[in-house]
């Protein structure tokens, strides 16, 4: 594209409420910016300015990909517009580094999080998923999948991951609970990071000499090779920490919609083969958060489909609107078991790639087989209106999910 056809003239800035949206609801004001074009400008709640959205396909993977556009140069500008009432970036994490750090930090956990290192905790993430459903159905209908099964179990899966001895899962789910929560005030988030990060310092201090396959060990033997700094590599543990809770969120979209599309959780129970495709179309479809995450700043003018980005300027992308273009997933609207290929962004695209994909997908495998399988009656217990969804919160996901059997 040549400099005369990027245009100077600026769309209107949109401002970008943080909804509360119930269900696998997509975002009303999310579907009208996809509508007005590629590129657009948006204001949301917190922070200062306006920053620009870019939601389609390819300009979401070029964006993400691009090294014009950096993650830690974001460290300069705190005050962007954004979602998050509190913004605590800490120089140095993996969230705000660009490669090659980036690339060296990654690179000291990789083998947890490749096929090896996540089919090496099948077995026994198996074994802790049965053990709640055991006492699902011991204990009887009704009952909040939420709260029995859901939240445990992506807990204990990340605690075994990340080497952090049983006992301690539950203040772990405290500190996260508190970090992720827009409604107990900064001091409170950056509190119980601190504690996270003292807990990891501990642990990843011990283990500098290990060769066991767990995070923390793979961190502490990293740190005891001078290849991270320990600074880094708490940085690394509580960002990992942090996002094992995801699967619940999305897991609890997941079971709100194939309870409320009784239809879809038949095929499932009927075609057990299809459920890893299944899965994957399931996790393009759901809206798994609100707005949008972190942004990237332009180090230098970009032309995107005609608008010129100028350095400086803060950029964000919408993998949940890349994961509903027509020009890649035909239909997309629809739920289609069959898909193929499916090639969603999802887990994010480029260097900043979620590193927990793998993981993610197993135990959303492990939920649908348990919870079809041994629950063949499972179903709502109140009406889909009735289930409460969480409030303030930057990654979607049911509050409750009541349901019998």
């Amino acid at each position: 594209m040549t400099e005369e056809t990027i245009t100077e003239i600026l769309p209107p800035i949109r401002h970008w409420p943080a909804l509360d949206l119930n269900g696998v609801d997509f975002d009303p004001v999310l579907t009208e910016l996809m509508r007005e074009g590629p590129v657009t400008r948006i204001q949301l709640p917190n922070g200062e300015g306006w920053a620009w959205l870019v939601t389609r396909y390819e300009d979401v993977r070029m964006v993400t990909n691009d090294p014009r556009f950096s993650r830690e140069a974001v460290m300069d500008q705190p005050e962007v517009t954004r979602l998050a009432p509190h913004f605590i970036p800490a120089r140095g994490a993996v969230g705000f580094l660009d490669p090659p750090d980036h690339t060296r930090l990654r690179r000291s956990v990789a083998a947890a999080f490749t096929t090896k290192g996540v089919e090496r905790i099948r077995e026994r993430s198996r074994r802790m998923l049965d053990e709640l459903v055991d006492e699902l159905l011991q204990d009887g209908p009704p009952a909040d999948l939420t709260a029995t099964v859901l939240t445990p179990f992506p807990i204990a899966v990340i605690c075994e991951l990340m080497g952090v001895p049983a006992a301690d899962r539950h203040g772990m789910h405290t500190w996260t609970q508190l970090i992720l929560s827009s409604s107990h005030g900064k001091n409170v988030s950056e509190k119980a990071r601190n504690e996270m990060g003292a807990y990891f310092a501990d642990l990843i201090g011990l283990r500098e000499g290990s060769t066991a396959e767990d995070v923390a060990s793979l961190l502490g033997a990293a740190v005891g090779r001078g290849e991270v700094t320990l600074e880094e590599a708490v940085g690394l543990a509580v960002l990992l920490q942090i996002g094992g809770e995801a699967v619940t969120n999305n897991s609890g979209q997941m079971f709100y919609l194939l309870l409320t599309r009784p239809d879809l959780a038949d095929r499932l129970r009927a075609e057990p083969d299809i459920r890893p495709r299944a899965i994957d179309e399931l996790l393009r479809y759901i809206p798994h958060r609100n707005a949008v995450g972190l942004s990237r700043i332009a180090l230098e003018d970009v032309g995107i489909q005609g608008v010129r980005i100028r350095a400086g300027d803060a950029v964000y992308v919408s993998y949940l609107s890349a994961n509903r273009d027509p020009g890649v997933f035909p239909y997309p609207e629809t739920i289609d078991f069959s898909r193929s290929p499916n090639p969603h962004v999802s887990f994010g695209f480029g260097p900043h790639y979620c590193p927990g994909g793998m993981l993610a997908r197993l135990e959303s495998e492990l939920l649908v087989d348990a919870l079809l399988d041994r629950l063949p009656g499972l179903r709502l217990a109140v009406p889909r209106e009735q289930v409460p969804f969480r409030k303030g919160a930057l990654i979607r996901g049911p509050e409750a999910l009541p349901v019998t059997w």
